[in-house]
C-alpha cells in the first residue's frame, strides 16, 4: 500500500540550504522514503516566503486532495516579520490546517521554530521583539500539536548557533547536515510514536559552508533573495526596530514580554477548549485578510 506525504510550509520545508541540481531537495524529500518499508508518494507544496495564510488558502486545498497519511506543517517565521502580524490570527489558521488534515485521518509533522534574531545575530532593537514572537508562535504550535496529535519537533532546541555545520550560508536556513538531521528527528519520532515507518535516513557527508561559500551565496544568489525578501520584510524589520527601541529607553520593555506572555497564553487556551472546524468549512477562507 503507498503512503501518502505531504509538505506544507515556507522555504524550511521547500529545502531551501540544500541545493541539488535543478532546484532544493531538503528534510522532506529525505524524510519521505522512510516513512514506510513499501512505496511512498511524496508531494511538497511549500514555497519560499510562504505565511500563515498561505498554508490555509493555497497548499491546504491540494494537500487534502491528496488524502496524506503524513503531512507536514511548518510555518510561522515569516508571519512574525511583517508588521501586520497578528499572534492570534496565525493561530487560528494553523489550527484549522490542523483540524483539516486530521479531520481525513492525516498525522501532522510539525515543529517549534528558531529565533531568527539569534540565528543572524541581530542588535537588541531587532532580536528582542522577532524572539517575543517567536515565543509565541512556537508557544502556540506547540500546544496546539498536542492537542491535535502531531508528530511534533522541538526544532528551536536543536543546536544551530553551536554547531556551524547545521546552518547554510545565509545563516538563516538549514545546511544540507541540517536537513539531514531534520528527517533524522521526525523519523525517530514517527518511529517512537509506533509508526510502521522504514529504516531512518541514512546519513552521508556533505562539506560544511564555510566563509568562502558564504560569500559565494551573496555573490551569485543572496543579493537577489535579500532583494525580493526586502520588498515585504524589511517594513516590518524597521517597524519591530522603532517600536522597541522606544521601549527600551522608556525601560518599559519587560512590560512587552509579560504582555505577549499573557496574551499568547490567552490564545492558546482559547484555541485548545474546542477544535475548531475543519477549515475547509470555514467561512473566514475567503474573508481572511
Amino acid at each position: 500500500m503507498t503512503v501518502r506525504f505531504a509538505a506544507l510550509g515556507d522555504s524550511l520545508t521547500e529545502g531551501v540550504g540544500d541545493p541539488v541540481p535543478g532546484g532544493w531537495r531538503g528534510w522532506a524529500a529525505l524524510l519521505a522514503p522512510t516513512l514506510s518499508p513499501g512505496p511512498v508518494e511524496f508531494r511538497n507544496l511549500a514555497t519560499s516566503g510562504a505565511l500563515s495564510r498561505d498554508l490555509l488558502v493555497s497548499q491546504l486545498p491540494t494537500a487534502l486532495a491528496l488524502r496524506p497519511r503524513f503531512a507536514a506543517v511548518l510555518v510561522g517565521g515569516n508571519d512574525t516579520l511583517r508588521a501586520s502580524f497578528d499572534l492570534a490570527a496565525t493561530a487560528h489558521r494553523f489550527a484549522s490546517v490542523l483540524s483539516s488534515l486530521t479531520s481525513i485521518g492525516a498525522v501532522p509533522l510539525t515543529a517549534c521554530l528558531p529565533d531568527p534574531g539569534r540565528l543572524l545575530g541581530l542588535p537588541a532593537p531587532l532580536a528582542r521583539p522577532l524572539a517575543r514572537r517567536m515565543r509565541g508562535v512556537n508557544a502556540v504550535v506547540h500546544a496546539l500539536s498536542a492537542h491535535y496529535g502531531a508528530a511534533h519537533l522541538h526544532l528551536a532546541e536543536l543546536p544551530w548557533t553551536q554547531r556551524r555545520e547545521l546552518l547554510s550560508a545565509d545563516r538563516l536556513h538549514p545546511s544540507a547536515v541540517g536537513h539531514q538531521l531534520i528527517a533524522r528527528e521526525f523519523h525517530a519520532l514517527l518511529a517512537a510514536a509506533g509508526h510502521p515507518v522504514g529504516p531512518p535516513p541514512v546519513p552521508f557527508a556533505v562539506p560544511a559552508p564555510g566563509r568562502g561559500a558564504d560569500l559565494w551565496w551573496m555573490a551569485t544568489q543572496g543579493t537577489r533573495w535579500v532583494a525580493a525578501r526586502s520588498t515585504d520584510l524589511l517594513p516590518g524589520l524597521v517597524a519591530l526596530a522603532a517600536l522597541e527601541a522606544r521601549h527600551l529607553l522608556r525601560g518599559s520593555a519587560d512590560r512587552l514580554d509579560r504582555a505577549g506572555a499573557e496574551a499568547t497564553a490567552a490564545i492558546v487556551t482559547r484555541l485548545t477548549a474546542t477544535r475548531p472546524r475543519p477549515a475547509d468549512r470555514l467561512e473566514a477562507i475567503s474573508n481572511d485578510q
